[in-house]
């Protein structure tokens, strides 16, 4: 068999394409023989793996070591009968090794042939791919003709024997053995994920649960027929239920790469590490921001390139359309409804799967903003399914013990193709329901350029580990007595925004747009919107920022030329000098890109923004100046506001100095005395200045009518009013300016902080809240404080003149 070798290696490798192979983390010892170690005995395999190692300078997997009478490329052997058992034997092949005494180091190999989630589907399954179970001669062979061109090698660390050895050569072998197969085992359900179960089989399961017998009872006892409830949980369960089969997810992986390649210059992906050391024996929930419905397609198409199984994704019912629906449901999609709270046996369906999903190791993908942004920055957490995943680990820890981790991951583009619709909506317009006609419309749009994309994974969050930290009287709770669940939950939400934001992804579009939307007339000379874009990058990279966003490969020349190739904006050729603006439809463009990413430069801004109208101040004097603001921005810009205020403000000081925008003046800071440090300080500070307005007018609007007077609806109407005037007035009309949502949460921010309540409805104040006030107001300059002043004054003579007319109607 031997001299057919030789032939079947070329054979092989001129048949098959290595899709993935991540031999990067080897670190072998040249001076020790490698001995590479399969799962499984299979000839194709070794084969494979030998092709592979010649063709990249790796030690040979053919032939024998020439110390050794052992092969180079040895395999565990099979548990249980085989037709054809050859040599396999019983036990591991190391005995010989260990009481020779011999130095080896063993490098664990898997190969994947395809890959196919264990799921029976007629004759895909006979043909395609690895599963979890075991493969004949027969079936090997036709694997390899079917997936010759999609094989996966995963190399593992090397294992050391005599590091292993206790004296003991047999007991030895056993555990290196057992080292092999945890890493194997480890390997598989990380690319394979969990055996799924068929898809009517976990319906009926659900059916018949505890928890939705329950359901059902409840509502016999309401005088409805037991068979008919039962019917209708079997149609909610169908109605939720994926169906993820290996076919459609091979046929999505092949369309998704092609429209990757047309539609966008590449997706960089930084932090998956973290991801795969964990995957094999935790049960993994991704927690993306929601930017886009691309969103939904793109984690699943990165997470399957990198050789990690695709999770389950909890999409809106909005999505189960024709052809889209059963597209994305074989693709992993399960779905819900955007509220079922007055529909409990609807609820109770939904979370029993959910937790049967989570109960079985699958892997989940949820968006914990419930819907896409439509300004740019992170929505506040919806509770709800957050709330449900940590009842369903609750309930899991009373019997299996698979850990379950949050994995938050930041998602940026350059360009998105929601573009129009996102400032339609801002503008007032009505949301367009999906339906294929309007992907169709998508589809004609994809000869423009987008640019490219960044995937960030954050720090991953073990639930156990934060529910210790946060309510560690969870381990102790009965099954149904969660009073710390509530408010457990919302810090959960608060948490995972934050750790989304920290990994956020700095590109030509949000650094052209931090830097332009800055300048008063949306217009800079392009010399100067290099040198700014340059000075934000090292700003990024300074202590001055606390978060690790990821920079731009790109030159502040080429993210210029890369935001006009985009149509974000313009640039206008003068003979002195190159100028480029943004048109107020680009402006508007351009702040939702900003918004993205703004928060990582909230603090330094802020910093800078106090210059404006005092050009000394000294450290004590900034923290008393920025306590009370900081906290409604930290909350707006979903930052952590736990780090001492003042170490971050020297932080900041010293980092400003660094950059040649401040230099100290005895114990104080003074802007540098240059004409071109100070426009550049200027542009920094005003990227912070539509916050600080926004903020100021609530805050005048709620000074002006008094405690106890307006709703918290009133003056979220009130204050969105006089924002849109004042946007109007001061050429800042981007429609996300004056966004409910932004007072929405800032009326939340100050309830939290204390500085207002709610009483029978109305939003009550004391005079902490005008003392608070009139310090923030020293932050701002003369010309500032009279322009919110006339705003806020025109609305109230408007609801003066008003109430004059309701009282004295013209005839």
């Amino acid at each position: 068999m031997a001299m057919f070798h030789a032939p079947l290696r070329r054979l092989i490798k001129l048949w098959t394409e290595v899709r993935l192979a991540e031999p990067a983390p080897l670190q072998l010892n040249p001076d020790l023989p490698t001995l590479y170690v399969l799962p499984r005995p299979a000839l194709s395999d070794v084969l494979l793996l030998d092709a592979y190692c010649r063709e990249h300078g790796l030690p040979p997997a053919h032939g024998k070591l020439a110390e050794l009478s052992l092969p180079r490329c040895v395999a565990l052997p099979a548990r249980g009968s085989r037709l054809w058992r050859g040599r396999a034997t019983s036990v591991a092949p190391f005995t010989q090794l260990v009481a020779n005494g011999i130095q080896v180091q063993l490098v664990p190999v898997s190969v994947f042939w395809g890959r196919a989630p264990g799921k029976n589907f007629g004759f895909w399954h006979l043909l395609a791919a690895d599963s979890w179970q075991l493969t004949g001669r027969v079936r090997r062979a036709l694997t390899v003709l079917i997936n010759g061109r999609d094989v996966e090698l995963q190399f593992g660390a090397p294992l050391h024997l005599e590091e292993l050895h206790n004296g003991d050569p047999s007991l030895t072998n056993r555990k290196a053995a057992r080292l092999l197969r945890v890493h194997f085992r480890r390997v598989r359900t990380r690319v394979l994920g969990p055996d799924l179960s068929h898809r009517s089989t976990m319906i009926q399961g659900v059916v018949a649960s505890d928890a939705v017998r329950h359901a059902i009872g409840q509502q016999v006892d309401q005088g409805m027929s037991p068979s008919r409830l039962k019917r209708r949980a079997r149609r909610y369960g169908h109605e939720i239920a994926a169906n993820m089969t290996y076919p459609v997810l091979r046929f999505l992986a092949g369309a998704l790469r092609r429209l990757w390649n047309r539609l966008y210059d590449g997706v960089d992906v930084t932090g998956l590490d973290k991801v795969k050391s964990l995957a094999g024996d935790h049960t993994l929930i991704y927690v993306p921001c929601h930017r886009s419905h691309i969103d939904y397609l793109l984690l699943s198409y990165v997470l399957y390139r990198e050789g990690l199984m695709p999770p389950h994704i909890a999409a809106g019912k909005n999505l189960n359309m024709p052809i889209v629906g059963p597209l994305l449901r074989r693709g992993g999609a399960f779905f819900l409804r955007r509220s079922f709270r007055d529909n409990r046996l609807y609820g109770a369906v939904f979370n029993e799967y959910l937790h049967r999903l989570l109960a079985g190791g699958y892997p989940m993908e949820y968006f914990i903003e419930g819907g896409r942004s439509r300004s740019g920055r992170m929505l506040s957490p919806r509770p709800g399914m957050l709330a449900m995943t940590l009842t369903s680990f609750m309930r899991c820890q009373r019997g299996d013990d698979r850990p379950m981790v949050f994995v938050p991951v930041y998602i940026g583009y350059e360009r998105i193709l929601e573009n129009s619709s996102y400032q339609r909506e801002l503008s007032g317009g009505k949301k367009r329901k999906e339906s294929p006609l309007g992907l169709l419309r998508v589809i004609g749009r994809l000869r423009e350029p987008y640019g490219r994309v960044a995937v960030n994974i954050g720090e991953p969050l073990p639930i156990a580990d934060f529910l210790d930290r946060s309510a560690p009287e969870w381990r102790t709770s009965g099954a149904d007595d969660h009073p710390w669940l509530k408010p457990t939950v919302t810090g959960l939400g608060h948490l995972l925004t934050q750790r989304i934001n920290e990994v956020a992804a700095l590109n030509a579009a949000n650094l052209t747009g931090l830097a332009l939307l800055a300048s008063p007339y949306r217009a800079l000379e392009h010399a100067t919107l290099c040198d700014q874009l340059a000075l934000l990058s090292r700003l990024a990279r300074s202590p001055a920022c606390a978060q690790t966003p990821s920079l731009p490969a790109e030159s502040p020349e080429d993210c210029v030329t890369k935001a006009v190739a985009l149509e974000l904006v313009e640039r206008h050729h003068h003979r002195l000098g190159d100028i480029v603006s943004a048109s107020p439809a680009q402006a508007a463009q351009l702040a939702w890109y900003r918004n993205n990413v703004l928060h990582l430069f909230a603090l330094p801004a802020l910093v800078a923004f106090a210059f404006r109208s005092r050009t000394q101040r000294s450290p004590a004097e900034l923290h008393d100046l920025l306590r009370p603001l900081w906290p409604p921005l930290a909350h707006e810009f979903c930052i952590s506001d736990d780090a001492d205020l003042g170490e971050r403000i020297d932080a900041i000081l010293t980092s400003l100095c660094d950059l040649d925008l401040l230099e100290r003046y005895g114990a104080s800071f003074t802007p540098k005395d240059s004409l071109a440090a100070r426009e550049r300080l200027q542009l920094v500070g005003r990227m912070i200045q539509p916050s600080l307005e926004r903020n100021a007018l609530l805050i005048e609007v709620l000074l002006h009518a008094g405690s106890g007077t307006l709703t918290r609806q009133e003056l979220t109407e009130r204050s969105r009013d006089l924002a849109e005037r004042l946007g109007l007035l001061s050429g800042r009309e981007a429609p996300e300016f004056f966004d409910p949502k932004l007072f929405e949460t800032l009326i939340d921010t100050l309830g939290q902080e204390g500085w207002i309540w709610l009483e029978q409805q109305q939003v009550h104040f004391d005079e902490c809240l005008r003392q608070a006030a009139q310090r923030a107001s020293r932050l701002l300059d003369a010309s500032l404080r009279r322009r919110l002043a006339l705003i806020t004054r025109y609305r109230e003579n408007s609801d003066v003149r008003d109430r004059q007319s309701a009282l004295n109607p013209e005839p």
